[in-house]
């Protein structure tokens, strides 16, 4: 299940795929206001629909904003209101500073690559 959200510049791309035990998010592009919401109702539809192990494949993800951070604690809370678990993986440089100078770094399970996940 992929979902384009095309906003001029502002292009992010989610793509949805089920594995055994654990769903696998991969998200490209840019994360910002003007489209991490379409990431935020996406997480919220994998919840709700029994997911309790997201991976989040941030390889292709080359900027995240607040309003992406935003979305990215919604679904961690949510997902451990539910005693799930999210991964974040293969975080590229400039975003994985902005998840450090943000202090979410010690908040989210971070690993190098997908299969790093134990």
């Amino acid at each position: 299940m992929a979902t384009q959200v095309a906003l001029g510049s502002f292009n992010m791309n989610i793509v949805v795929e089920k594995e055994e035990a654990r769903t696998i998010v991969k998200v490209s592009g840019r994360m910002n206001s003007a489209n991490s919401s379409e990431l935020e109702k996406k997480f919220l539809e994998i919840i709700e629909s029994g997911s309790t192990f997201l991976v989040v494949d941030m390889s292709e993800l080359e900027y995240i904003s607040s309003a992406g951070l935003r979305v990215m604690l919604i679904a961690y809370k949510k997902i451990k209101a539910i005693n799930g678990r999210i991964v974040l993986c293969a975080l590229q440089e400039i975003v994985e500073e902005v998840f450090d100078l943000s202090n979410f770094s010690s908040i989210f399970e971070i690993v190098p690559s997908i299969e790093d996940i134990t």
